[in-house]
């Protein structure tokens, strides 16, 4: 299992398109094989972070090599975003405490 670390901060004049954009390229991952799940959450500062699960590490380099997501990255470097980084790890283990009931 891969598990990307997406942190990001829009710029203050990241328009409507951004939003459309965001939702076509996770609409585009949920279809690929290999994808396991997608949250994000916002910090009171405006940071805000992603955290997308993939599979395996070739499912994940699939997506990374997807035209339609490379063509969605360059015109967010362009256009929506003031910063990011994104850390790529391999999952080594996992724990869950699901309360029955």
């Amino acid at each position: 299992m891969m598990m990307i670390v997406f942190r990001s901060r829009l710029r203050d004049d990241a328009g409507a398109d951004y939003g459309k954009t965001a939702d076509a390229m996770l609409a585009r991952a949920r279809s690929m094989p290999g994808f396991v799940s997608f949250k994000q959450f916002t910090a009171d500062d405006g940071e805000r972070l992603s955290l997308i699960y993939w599979e395996s590490a070739e499912t994940l380099r699939a997506w990374a090599e997807d035209a339609p997501h490379l063509d969605a990255q360059r015109r967010s470097r362009e256009r929506w975003y003031s910063t990011y980084t994104i850390d790529v790890a391999e999952v080594g283990r996992t724990s869950q405490f699901p309360r029955g009931g």
